[in-house]
């Protein structure tokens, strides 16, 4: 019997018996289909492998991902692109790769997002065809429908590495030097307002997770996201915020301005934007020039110089005010520019930190402290470190006020 059918009947089956007793245990899902499998199967051969795999495929599609559940628990895969139930890639290692399984049949891809999008309670249709999600571990969901997808549902999952990443951990990787992340420690303890720039899948993220562990744990932190990834640790009095999309039934849109101009009213000592991509980038410097000092974010854009220009497009958006307004507003409120993105053997490095300088004959200067410099290629491997330039830190004020000094950066990283 043709295995692709037989599959589909048991699965069928196995539904069939388990209703909507969504609260069923797995042990107990898992009992039930190994119950189908037996009564289906009677008189014909099934070595105990077919078996075994047919039991994993019927539970993966019930209570898991289907065929994209081997690719989450794989962690050499960081990103999961399904165009269409049949054509599937992935990144594994940094480059692309087509995934030999696919979706037996179209109608289980498009169960699978109902299943997702329903669980971070959002919807998806041909009147609202895009939509931005999350896994329950994390993992960041952007999923596209027909008609603006004209092969069929597009989804990609940038997955959340279940190993939590932190800055020891990018220093042994080499994405950031240790004199660096001395550096930056003190930077974030002193409340210097930080924003963190670089392309898609480069980790900006991850590198705002990892600045996250030296603030005050007495603090209280407020974070504000389109979608919630950010994973901080060891915050009690923390407040996580999450934009939220038009609904059925008259449900309006919750957006980011409107989070960022509620969280200030909650008393923050530090407000977390998780990534402005619009207006809501005046808020966010509004916010980080009225006193909520130690301030993060990030933003997509190339280098340090075109996410200066992004910013000044974003606010723009926002309010119809002077260039140089906008480039003073900038200019006052970002203390620190940090410039991550991945290179050509796929590594994921800091590039370079800059600080922001006041504006000067109407542009906003920046000064390099630390710069990416490469050694050159081994293995296919690119060699280099983030090495400090020797230039000082120009804007003193805020390592005063918390009693700190760059000097007291030499150690051991705590």
């Amino acid at each position: 019997m043709n295995r692709k059918k037989l599959a589909l009947e048991i699965r069928a089956q196995v539904l069939l018996l388990l209703g909507h007793e969504e609260e069923m245990s797995d042990e107990a899902v898992l009992r039930v289909i190994e119950g189908c499998i037996r009564d289906r199967t009677v008189g014909m051969y099934l070595s105990i492998q077919d078996r075994g795999q047919l039991k994993r495929y019927i539970f993966d599609s019930i209570r898991r991902l289907d065929i994209l559940s081997a690719c989450l628990e794989d962690e050499e895969i960081t990103e999961i692109m399904v165009n269409g139930p049949e054509r599937i890639f992935v990144e594994k290692g940094g480059v692309l790769v087509r995934y030999p399984e696919h979706f037996l049949e179209p109608r289980l891809l498009d169960n699978l997002i109902q299943q997702i999008v329903s669980r971070v309670n959002r919807q998806i249709n041909e009147a609202e065809p895009i939509v931005d999600a999350r896994l329950e571990d994390g993992s960041r969901v952007n999923i596209v429908l027909k008609p603006i997808a004209l092969e069929g549902p597009v989804m990609t999952i940038r997955k959340f590495s279940r190993k939590r990443m932190s800055m020891e951990s990018l220093i042994e990787s080499g994405s950031i030097s240790r004199e660096a992340a001395m550096y930056l420690k003190i930077l974030v303890e002193a409340r210097y307002n930080i924003f963190i720039s670089g392309g898609t899948g480069s980790g900006k993220t991850t590198l705002l997770n990892c600045l996250s562990e030296y603030i005050d744990q007495n603090q209280r932190v407020i974070t504000v996201e389109d979608s919630a990834e950010l994973q901080l640790q060891g915050i009690e009095n923390l407040v996580r915020l999450e934009t939220r999309n038009a609904g059925s039934e008259g449900v309006r849109p919750i957006t980011i301005r409107e989070l960022i101009r509620s969280a200030l009213r909650m008393r923050p000592d530090r407000l977390i934007v998780g990534e402005v991509r619009g207006g809501e980038a005046l808020d966010m410097l509004q916010a980080m020039n009225t006193g909520h000092d130690g301030s993060l974010s990030t933003g997509h854009a190339n280098s340090p110089a075109d996410m200066l220009r992004r910013l000044e497009t974003m606010v723009l958006m926002a309010v119809d005010i002077p260039l140089s307004a906008v480039r003073g507003q900038i200019s006052s409120a970002l203390d620190i520019l940090i410039q991550i993105g991945r290179l050509r053997d796929g590594s994921r490095r800091v590039l370079s930190i800059q600080e922001v300088d006041p504006l000067e004959q109407g542009e906003i200067p920046l000064h390099t402290l630390f710069i990416f410099e490469e050694r050159g290629e081994q293995n296919g491997k690119v060699i280099g470190e983030l090495c400090f330039t020797g230039e000082p830190l120009h804007f003193q004020e805020k390592l005063r006020r918390a009693g700190k000094s760059l000097q007291a950066g030499a150690g051991r990283l705590d």
